[in-house]
C-alpha cells in the first residue's frame, strides 16, 4: 500500500507482545502507522520520511547479553521519538540514564503519580491515575537533559521527556484499554509533539487504494478467488471500484459452507454488478473426501481440489495478468514482511495456488488490520452480513466434522445445528462481540433418551471465543439461558443429535478450530 500522500509514524519493534496494538491505536488516532523491526537501517527510515518514531516494548532485559539496543543515530535525525516500556529503558540506558532491576517487577494495573507539571504528555491529567505495567527493570535516574514527569511504586522514573530534542519515554503501556488515559497520551505525542494531522480513515484508504490499483493494473485483466469471507469480499469490491469490468471473481462453491452462505455471496455480488463465475463443485469435493477421516488429509484434499477448480476457471478467461489476494497487515508482519509478490499464502487460498499460473498480485488490504478492513467494507457499501461475517476456515465445515468422513448427511446435520447457534447468538446481540462461534460434529455416537425410547446419535460441541487477532483467544462466557435454549433447540429440531457440549478451552493451549 502506498502511503505517499499520508503522514506516517513508524513503530520500531523490540519484540513486544503489544507491538501490533501500538500501531493499531495510532491508526485509531487518525494517523497511519507501520510496524518495522528495530534493526531497520536509518537510511530506510529516512526514506519513509516519518513524522515520528515509536519504540515498542520487548521481552528482554536491557542488561541481557545480546539484548536489542536503542539505535543512537535516531537521536540525531530530528524526528520525535516515544519509547514505551523496553523502548524507554533502552533509550534511557543508551543516553546515560540509570536502568536497573527493581526489587519487584510491576505487572498489571499500577498506580501512577504525575510529577511536577506532567510535561507535554501528562500535563493537566489527573495527578494520580492507574496504568498498565509489564516490566521488571526500571529507570532509576533519567539521562542528562531529560525531566521525570511520572513515578510509580516500582519505577522512580515512570515517564520522562527531553522536549528540546523531542525525546519522550513512558514505562506504562498506553495502547492497552487498562490504561485509561493511554489514548490521550498517544494523541498528545502525535499532535502536540509530532504535529500529525488526523487524515487516516476508511475514506482516505479507499481513495488511495483505488488510485494505486489503477496505476498498477492499467488496462489489464484481473481475477479474484472469492471465498465469501470478509477479506476477499472487501478486496474484490475495492478492486471493482477501481477497474470495473476488468475484474472477474471466481467463487468455488465446495459445498462445505454454512447454511445459505453460498447463496448470500452470489446474491451480494450480483447486486453490486461484479462479474462473478459461480462454480458449483460440491459433488467433486464430496467424491474426493469419501472415506477420508484424517483431518490433515481432508484439509489437503480440499486445498488440492480448490486449486484444480480455480485453475480450470482461470484458464477459461482471456489474458488474465493479476490475481487479487486478501492479504492483511497481520499476515505481512507474521511473515516478516518478505517479498509478497513471490508467495501466495496457503491460508488465504485454501492450500495455495500453483506458481505456474504466473499472476502478479494485487493486495489492496496489505497494510490493514482486520478491524480496518471491516471499516473499509462499510465505506464501500458492503452489507453487514459480509462485513461482520466471523472468520471461517477455507476448508469450511470439512474440518469441523471430526473423526470421520465428510458426507452430505453429516454436513446437513452440522449446518442445521450451526444455524440454530448463529440465530440465537444474533438474537442475543452477541454476534459482533465474538471473534468466532460455531458447532463441531464429532463422528461418534452415544446413547440418549428421547420420548419413551433410546437414541443412538451424534453430539454437537459449541465453540465460541473472544479475541482481537486470533493469535490468542479466550472461551466466551455465553449466558446460561442462551446455552440452554441452543441445546434444547438443537436436540429437538435436528434429527441425529442427542447431546450438546460446550468447549471451554482457551488458545493456547487449544486452537480455535478443532481440526
Amino acid at each position: 500500500m502506498s502511503v505517499a500522500t499520508t503522514e506516517e509514524v513508524l513503530v520500531l519493534d523490540f519484540g513486544g507482545q503489544y507491538s501490533q496494538l501500538i500501531a493499531r491505536r495510532i491508526r485509531e488516532c487518525g494517523v497511519f502507522a507501520e510496524l518495522l523491526p528495530v534493526t531497520t537501517p536509518v537510511d530506510a527510515i529516512l526514506e519513509r520520511n516519518p513524522k515520528a518514531l515509536v519504540l515498542s516494548g520487548g521481552p528482554a532485559s536491557v542488561h541481557d547479553p545480546g539484548a536489542p539496543a536503542f539505535p543512537e543515530k535516531l537521536v540525531d535525525l530530528g524526528i520525535p521519538v516515544l519509547g514505551i516500556c523496553y523502548g524507554m529503558q533502552a533509550m534511557a540506558k543508551a543516553l546515560g540514564g540509570e536502568v536497573e532491576a527493581a526489587e519487584a517487577g510491576e505487572f498489571g494495573r499500577t498506580d501512577l503519580l504525575v510529577v511536577g507539571d506532567g510535561g507535554t504528555l501528562l500535563g493537566g491529567l489527573p495527578a494520580e491515575q492507574t496504568c498498565w505495567m509489564s516490566h521488571r527493570d526500571s529507570v532509576f535516574e533519567a539521562p542528562e537533559g531529560f525531566t521525570a514527569i511520572a513515578a510509580s511504586p516500582g519505577s522512580p522514573v515512570a515517564a520522562l521527556e527531553d522536549h528540546e530534542r523531542g525525546l519522550y519515554g513512558i514505562q506504562f503501556h498506553p495502547e492497552v484499554v487498562h490504561t485509561p488515559y493511554g489514548t490521550e497520551v498517544l494523541k498528545r505525542f502525535l499532535r502536540e509533539v509530532a504535529g500529525c494531522v488526523e487524515q487516516w480513515n476508511p475514506a482516505s484508504v479507499v481513495a488511495e487504494q483505488i488510485a494505486a490499483i489503477r496505476s498498477q493494473v492499467g488496462k489489464d485483466n484481473v481475477i479474484c478467488g472469492l471465498s465469501g469471507g470478509v477479506d476477499s469480499s472487501v478486496a474484490a469490491k475495492l478492486v471493482h471500484e477501481a477497474i470495473g469490468e476488468q475484474l472477474t471473481c471466481v467463487f468455488v462453491d465446495h459445498g462445505l459452507m454454512r447454511s445459505n452462505e453460498a447463496e448470500q455471496v452470489v446474491e451480494s455480488f450480483e447486486e453490486f454488478g461484479i462479474p462473478l463465475v459461480h462454480v458449483d463443485a460440491e459433488e467433486r469435493f464430496l467424491a474426493r473426501l469419501a472415506g477420508q477421516t484424517d483431518p490433515e488429509t481432508k484439509r489437503k484434499i480440499i486445498g488440492e481440489e480448490f486449486i484444480r477448480v480455480f485453475e480450470e476457471e482461470a484458464l477459461k478467461l482471456d489474458e488474465v495478468d493479476y490475481l487479487v489476494q486478501g492479504t492483511l497487515y497481520s499476515d505481512v508482519i507474521e511473515s516478516g514482511g518478505s517479498d509478497h509478490a513471490a508467495t501466495i499464502k496457503s491460508h488465504h487460498n485454501v492450500g495455495g495456488l500453483p506458481e505456474d499460473l504466473h499472476f502478479d498480485l494485487v493486495e489492496p488490504l496489505r497494510m490493514l488490520f482486520k478491524d480496518e478492513v471491516r471499516a473499509v467494507g462499510t465505506e464501500l457499501g458492503l452489507p453487514d452480513r459480509l462485513v461482520w461475517r466471523q472468520p471461517f476456515p477455507g476448508p469450511g465445515l470439512g474440518i469441523r466434522i471430526i473423526g470421520g468422513e465428510v458426507n452430505r448427511e453429516r454436513l446437513d446435520i452440522l449446518r442445521a445445528a450451526d444455524s440454530i447457534l448463529q440465530e440465537e447468538i444474533r438474537a442475543g446481540n452477541l454476534y459482533r462481540e465474538l471473534w468466532q462461534s460455531f458447532c463441531v460434529l464429532p463422528a461418534i455416537r452415544s446413547v440418549g433418551v428421547q420420548g419413551d425410547g433410546r437414541t443412538y446419535a451424534y453430539p454437537i460441541i459449541i465453540r465460541a471465543v473472544t479475541s482481537e487477532d486470533a493469535m490468542t483467544a479466550d472461551w466466551a462466557r455465553l449466558p446460561y439461558d442462551l446455552l440452554e435454549k441452543v441445546s434444547n433447540r438443537i436436540i429437538n429440531e435436528v434429527a441425529g443429535i442427542n447431546r450438546v457440549a460446550l468447549d471451554i478451552s482457551s488458545k493456547p493451549p487449544a486452537t480455535i478450530e478443532w481440526e
